[in-house]
């Protein structure tokens, strides 16, 4: 019984997650233990035991190499956002240079065409007469729930609608061409599309996705809904 009494308990080492919590709280533990880093051997995917240091080299390495990959994207991105501003600008200048609703939409799909590489241009106008939609290509919006409903991010959120949309989708904006495209973007003009609709296509599947940024089409809505109401349209 005595010794029973007076027996240890078993020291319990510490698991691999007790140790690493304590490296991460005491960075500063492996300075008074320079034996112990020299000691120290990791595994290699080479198969070879590498020291600490080394591995620790390795690790820096590795990260540099993400870093730079890292940069070298937000370089690209920068780099086409440049020129997507200078087209954006050119584009502008020459909307604004039409002096008639017929030389408005007839630049506005020639520059989403060449500087854009759009496939199919359609702009749906909720206020225009016949003689308008002959002149200037534009097809009058007749607003319902069933529209509301085939575009539901346009019409109820105000929001720009891009990606692969549905046959019924292609077919309302695009009529004979829709066969062809893949991708679309559908902006509002005006709040929640109260002035019309403007819908880009594209024959590749991937060129209009729904995570792309909806900025620069948001701002070519609002730029044509003020140069269409200059105009006489919208």
């Amino acid at each position: 019984m005595t010794s029973q009494a007076n027996a240890k308990p078993a020291v319990q080492e510490p698991d691999d997650a007790q140790v690493a919590r304590y490296l991460a709280n005491h960075p500063e533990f492996f300075e008074n233990q320079a034996e112990l880093i020299a000691g120290l051997r990791l595994s290699h995917v080479s198969g070879t035991a590498v020291s600490l240091i080394e591995r620790q080299v390795q690790v820096l390495r590795d990260q540099n190499e993400g870093l730079k990959a890292r940069l070298l994207e937000l370089v690209d991105v920068a780099r086409d956002n440049d020129r997507l501003s200078d087209r954006v600008h050119r584009m502008t200048l020459d909307l604004l240079a039409t002096d008639n609703p017929a030389s408005l939409t007839d630049t506005l799909e020639d520059q989403l065409r060449n500087e854009f590489n759009a496939d199919a241009v359609s702009l749906f106008l909720t206020d225009v007469d016949d003689e308008l939609q002959r002149e200037c290509g534009v097809v009058k919006l007749e607003t319902d729930d069933a529209l509301k409903a085939l575009f539901r991010p346009v019409f109820n959120e105000g929001k720009p609608q891009c990606g692969r949309l549905g046959a019924d989708q292609f077919a309302f904006l695009f009529k004979e061409q829709a066969q062809a495209i893949e991708s679309a973007a559908v902006i509002p003009l005006g709040h929640h599309a109260q002035a019309g609709l403007l819908a880009i296509g594209s024959r590749e599947a991937n060129r209009f996705n729904n995570d792309m940024g909806t900025l620069f089409l948001s701002h070519l809505g609002e730029l044509l809904l003020a140069l269409l109401k200059q105009k006489g349209l919208g």
